[in-house]
């Protein structure tokens, strides 16, 4: 693909969209279906047989346990002898969640699981641009001066490194438990009880730990109204860039399938604006249109606001929520195309090494996630964005596979506060101290992001002939499914095809829809972002690919398709 521009490093100018090293995993040569199962099986880590039953016919969510989570029994019946303390006496609950997707889908599972139960019990969606993430000691003052009877604060998708929040609520005479999924700080916070794990999401675990609520108060399945959240914890596995292996896989492909029968309005008010439908709904339909909905709220406005579109019984209120986080969304867009392209030039005029570090007064703070995400996907380096405003200044981070970005973060030592995964963090810093952060986070990770990390790869399973795309293979890999994360959909590679047609397609022709042969076997396909090289392609040229390969339904009949990844002319 055609060089964009450049990108100055240490090591000098770097391309930028820079043509991608093929990395084949298996270059075996295999004609069955069944050998080429085999190989995917193996490329992405199952080996065994007792590997491979769990990965096609994965248990149900609800036969996993808290336990074989890494969560404490101990904590979970604390928390459980708590909440029923809470109930007991009529004591008031607040339910502190986050604004993203997952925080967003974690608190609606538990407060309807509690409010089935009888307690009184309130959610909370912090505000991004006046409390920030996580559990605060404002914000826990603020809760106790609306509402003198609150005596339990229950985290979730948050507050495991909430050490000031947390002695605030102490102090005040409210208990705490934590429910979170984010890297543990040095020390655990003096929380009442504390149910943590990074093996799911903050939403599944809600949802685990919601099932011992509902054993410990009895609570029959028909009270849950509109159905247990195993769909939201879908929601939040999904969009939370979960590996889709092991526990997450269950949740996702059982998840998936209660979504696509969901009979929540808010849910349905959402599919209806976004222009999708019940039974077609997967990973990319939750990772592109549905998350980035419930995002947009909380991003720009008010998060509370996508919690009650996914709580809402009412069919109208879920039409009018829906309708406003639709246009909300669209903001979004417009705001993180400007802050985007600022930084694309900021970047690309600034002499940096491994890591991209942009700043700005004019970059909203709800949006520096999604462009630092565009500056990794654009430069391939991690990038962390700073929203400049006045004294502090709050900044969001993106990682690349294999280099730890929170921990780098940390290793700083001049961050206020914040936290995250390996690959994303979120955290505030003094103004005046972003040029030595931009200068000590690089000298800490020069030696860690070497050439072999910071190389833009395109991971290929295995090469196939155009003779072995049949429907038996489309078969096999539909068991693959749902994919994502350390599960991606099955890619292969093709030497020698011959290009029978070409054509740019939508706006600004920015893709190409092609007719390929190999071995006398023609497949229509199609290259999403593949336009700028519509001039190196005519009839007869010859190529290699990368792809994937898809089921095109049109009129009720089926075609196997290619989604192209690369293209290489011979």
């Amino acid at each position: 693909m055609a060089d964009k521009g450049k990108i100055l490093t240490d090591k000098g100018k770097i391309p930028v969209n820079q043509v991608r090293k093929w990395d084949i995993l298996d270059k075996r040569i295999v004609k069955g279906v069944d050998e080429i199962a085999k190989i995917l099986l193996k490329n992405r880590g199952i080996k065994t047989e007792k590997e491979k039953k769990e990965f096609f016919y994965p248990v149900e969510p609800s036969k996993i346990t808290l336990k074989s989570l890494g969560v404490k029994n101990a904590e979970v019946k604390k928390a459980i002898e708590r909440i029923k303390r809470a109930g007991k006496s009529g004591e008031h609950v607040v339910i502190y969640g986050d604004y993203d997707a997952d925080g967003v889908c974690s608190t609606a599972i538990l407060w309807e699981a509690l409010h089935a139960s009888g307690l009184n019990v309130l959610p909370h969606i912090p505000d991004r641009f006046e409390e920030g993430y996580g559990i605060n000691p404002g914000s826990v003052e603020s809760l106790k001066k609306k509402d003198r009877e609150l005596g339990l604060i229950i985290t979730v998708d948050n507050g495991i490194v909430a050490y000031d929040g947390i002695k605030k609520a102490n102090g005040l005479g409210i208990d705490t438990i934590v429910i979170d999924h984010h890297q543990l700080g040095e020390s655990l916070p003096d929380a009442f009880s504390i149910i943590h794990t990074n093996k799911v999401c903050g939403a599944a675990l809600s949802w685990f730990f919601s099932k011992e609520v509902a054993r410990a108060f009895r609570i029959p399945l028909s009270d849950f109204k509109m159905g247990d959240g195993l769909e939201l914890a879908a929601i939040g596995t999904i969009s939370d860039q979960l590996p889709l292996l092991g526990p997450n896989r269950s949740l996702a492909k059982f998840g998936l399938t209660e979504l696509n029968k969901t009979k929540r309005p808010g849910l349905l008010a959402l599919f209806s604006e976004a222009g999708i439908e019940k039974g077609d709904i997967g990973p990319y339909e939750v990772g592109f249109i549905i998350s980035p909905r419930i995002n947009s709220v909380g991003r720009l406005g008010d998060g509370i606001d996508s919690l009650r579109l996914l709580c809402t019984g009412k069919k109208d209120k879920a039409l009018e929520l829906a309708d406003q986080i639709g246009e909300t969304n669209m903001e979004r867009q417009k705001i993180v195309d400007e802050v985007v392209t600022h930084a694309f030039r900021q970047a690309q005029n600034t002499h940096i090494e491994s890591i991209i570090v942009v700043a700005d007064k004019s970059y909203h703070e709800g949006v520096i996630g999604l462009a630092a995400s565009r500056l990794v996907e654009e430069f391939y380096r991690p990038a962390i964005v700073f929203s400049q405003k006045g004294n502090k200044s709050k900044a969001s981070a993106r990682s690349i596979s294999g280099f730890n970005i929170i921990e780098a973060i940390r290793g700083t030592g001049l961050i206020l506060e914040g936290g995250g995964h390996p690959m994303a963090a979120g955290f505030s810093i003094e103004t005046a101290k972003i040029d030595d952060f931009r200068i000590k986070i690089n000298e800490l990770s020069k030696d860690n992001l070497t050439e072999d990390i910071l190389a833009r790869k395109l991971k290929v399973d295995l090469e196939i002939g155009f003779e072995q795309i049949t429907q038996e293979l489309m078969t096999n890999i539909k068991m693959f499914e749902p994919t994502g994360l350390s599960n991606p959909a099955p890619i292969f590679v093709t030497k020698g095809i011959e290009v029978v047609t070409v054509k740019t397609v939508g706006r600004n022709a920015r893709h190409l829809k092609l007719k390929l042969k190999n071995n006398e076997h023609l497949f229509d396909s199609i290259f999403f972002g593949g336009g700028e090289i519509y001039s190196d392609l005519s009839p007869s040229t010859k190529a290699d690919i990368v792809y994937s390969i898809t089921e095109n339904v049109w009129n009720g009949n089926k075609s196997l398709q290619l989604k192209i990844k690369d293209i290489k002319v011979s």
